[in-house]
């Protein structure tokens, strides 16, 4: 039976590899599709929890895992069993370097690993976010050493993953999927796979335009993003409301859309996929001038935050060298448990090396985990909301920050996400 009857007849074995925010959702839908998914991950911890059934991420909870018990899901760290898989996707991180330059270890590891047991007949699609050329390239490359050709022998395709954790009105089944194949054939498989589990699969002529697509999304996002940054650090001192004003202008129904400030950029995007173009973008005597300007503001309002907390608790008769803060979230967004690449943490390093004692709160991140980089952080709890502390540093939009009621903590708050809708003598927006 040839891939694409296999997919038809749901007995075509899925393979994901990366069992994070990206990987596991997908083996949700094909499971509930009723397809037999293996999960593949180095984290022995993860894997030995969903083995019980147990999810370590909050937006999807233990029972969801229970309602996919069968068609049966397994999850392993044994990757010789990417032979008996009939569609393979790569759903690992692509962080950057500390040269702010691309880190393709996890990619190009998991390529190599899949290299060792890769058959005729297969499809290995790559999810994670890469500079335009990393499927048809050097991916294509590392799973064509031992002799099997992209394109006869196995299929290889690419895209991109649209996940937004714990949004309310887009899940991964809802999304349209962008798919870029090798060869038309590729694509076909890629299509059939997809199509089992999304509602609109969107095929374009090649991996590179997939690739293109993801980080032009991302590229949209950041840039837009410094815009409104930079207009709150200018209409500040004009004492203009930011959040007012972008209340106002996304009244306008057409050519314009609302985007909005904070203390910089979080998660595994928007702080990251940019440069992975502008990197790139070196390789062709390209200068991306916009988006490294883009860059810079966004990775500069930690900055603006640090001074908008000195000013604070000047204004109390207190220095920051001694003082007591709390911040308030550590997940990148609102609701959510996903810290990576968080400016909470850039924030707590800031006020630390200028002699503040940081705690934090956050009520979906009781403990913060181990990290690339921020590890020294391990192991730390979230603290209780009280006045004990010098000031309060709202950094994330948790539903929870909005019933408490600062006020009557009397010590002054700095409100980096709109969150505080009443004036107050002790609050100041940053």
């Amino acid at each position: 039976m040839d891939l694409l009857a296999k997919i038809d007849s749901r007995s075509a074995r899925i393979g994901v590899l990366g069992l994070g925010y990206v990987g596991l959702p997908l083996v949700i839908e094909f499971c509930r599709a009723g397809f037999s998914v293996t999960g593949f991950d180095l984290d022995a911890e993860k894997v030995s929890m969903l083995r019980q059934g147990k999810s370590y991420i909050r937006h999807i909870d233990s029972a969801m895992l229970a309602a996919i018990s069968c068609p049966p899901f397994l999850p392993t760290t044994d990757f010789s069993l990417l032979q008996e898989m009939d569609c393979i996707i790569i759903c690992v991180p692509t962080p950057l370097n500390k040269n702010r330059e691309p880190d393709m270890r996890y990619v190009f590891n998991t390529a190599q690993t899949i290299g060792k047991y890769l058959r005729k007949g297969q499809l290995v699609v790559l999810e994670s976010t890469t500079y335009p050329g990393t499927t048809d390239q050097d991916v294509r490359a590392i799973l064509e050493k031992d002799g099997l050709i992209a394109g006869r022998d196995f299929h290889l395709a690419f895209s991109p993953e649209r996940e937004d954790p714990n949004n309310k009105d887009f899940g991964l089944r809802t999304i349209p999927k962008v798919v870029g194949g090798y060869t038309p054939e590729c694509l076909a498989a890629a299509i059939a796979m997809y199509g089992a589990i999304v509602d609109r699969t969107v095929p374009v002529s090649s991996p590179r335009v997939a690739e293109a697509a993801k980080l032009l999304e991302n590229i949209y996002r950041s840039v837009n993003i410094a815009l409104v940054n930079e207009l709150k650090m200018l209409f500040d001192r004009m004492e203009i409301d930011v959040w007012e004003v972008i209340e106002a202008a996304k009244t306008k129904p057409f050519g314009f859309q609302a985007f909005y400030p904070g203390p910089g950029l979080g998660g595994h995007c928007i702080p990251i996929d940019p440069f992975y173009l502008t990197w790139k973008a070196r390789e062709f005597e390209f200068n991306t001038r916009f988006i490294e300007l883009a860059g810079e503001i966004n990775t500069a309002m930690p900055d603006y935050v640090v001074m908008k907390v000195m000013k604070a608790l000047n204004a109390a008769g207190k220095h920051l060298r001694g003082s007591k803060i709390l911040i308030l979230g550590l997940a990148y967004k609102a609701n959510v448990d996903d810290d990576r690449e968080s400016p909470s943490y850039r924030l707590m390093e800031k006020l630390e090396d200028l002699g503040a004692e940081v705690s934090f709160n956050d009520p979906c991140i009781p403990v913060i985990r181990p990290s690339r980089e921020y590890a020294k952080y391990a192991g730390r709890q979230s603290q209780k909301i009280d006045n004990t502390f010098d000031l309060i540093l709202i950094s994330t939009a948790h539903d929870e920050y909005r019933d408490v009621d600062f006020a009557a903590l009397n010590i002054p708050v700095v409100d980096t996400r709109n969150v505080l809708k009443s004036h107050h003598p002790l609050f100041f927006k940053a």
